[in-house]
């Protein structure tokens, strides 16, 4: 370079310097993207949530565009208020578990909690509903010598029986049976297939996740034929809590 313009500096110096500033300004890109979920952080004992801490926690809001006509969705989601939930904690540590303080399927507390997914179902690479009932499913059937399992006996870990089967829903994108519907009072219902045992000797199924009894409070489907995200995550909760608030004793210690 020309001495009389840039005495004392060099190519190499000023090659060094604008990797310097372009480094730093990658780290302070790379803090603020990571802050998107999950921030600002709160107290692991008193549940008192932290101040932002600062232009790393404020990423500007990156917008998604969801196909087939869904909109857009926004990232980071604006704030980030307590929660009041229907249970204790039962020590003063961090990490210390809760303990419900009311019915856990209803309120969703632990692994019978959900998110607020999409009240829309789940589509496929075409946009058509990927989970349909079996029945209305043209060019799907279950393949020969596996059981229908239409009319089957359903029970609970307590061996009370919950109902009978009345439809399969299948997955068309992955070919495969998603949940089992049956006989529930009002709207239809759905039980995770991969919960469920089947038993061809006896012609049977059996869900140990949840008692006889508790069979009726699974949530129900809002359209018939039709399953959203949503109603997914709840029937999903429903169940994945039933493996530990299903009986007392699957609340206490192995040891």
């Amino acid at each position: 370079m020309h001495p009389d313009l840039t005495p004392g500096l060099d190519v190499a110096m000023l090659v060094f310097w604008a990797f310097l500033l372009f480094f730093t300004g990658l780290i302070f890109y790379l803090r603020r993207e990571d802050r998107r979920e999950g921030y600002p952080l709160e107290d692991t004992v008193t549940g008192r949530v932290d101040t932002p801490g600062g232009p790393l926690s404020t990423a500007s809001p990156k917008s998604f565009k969801l196909p087939f006509g869904h909109g857009l969705v926004f990232t980071p989601t604006k704030g980030r208020e307590p929660v009041d939930i229907a249970a204790r904690r039962t020590d003063r540590f961090p990490g210390a578990p809760y303990a419900p303080t009311g019915d856990p399927f209803a309120d969703g507390i632990g692994p019978a909690a959900w998110a607020e997914r999409a009240k829309r179902p789940d589509l496929d690479m075409e946009g058509h509903p990927r989970l349909v009932p079996l029945t209305g499913a043209a060019g799907f059937s279950i393949a020969y010598p596996d059981p229908g399992l239409k009319g089957w006996p359903i029970y609970g870990l307590d061996g009370v029986l919950a109902g009978h089967v009345t439809d399969l829903w299948i997955d068309k994108a992955d070919r495969l049976v998603r949940y089992i519907q049956f006989d529930a009072e009002g709207a239809p219902a759905l039980v995770p297939m991969m919960m469920a045992s089947v038993s061809r000797g006896r012609r049977r199924i059996v869900v140990d996740a949840l008692n006889g009894a508790q069979f009726a409070g699974v949530p129900r489907l809002a359209a018939t034929g039709q399953v959203t995200l949503y109603e997914e995550e709840r029937i999903q909760a429903y169940f994945g809590g039933g493996y530990l608030y299903a009986s007392r004793n699957r609340q206490e210690p192995f040891l």
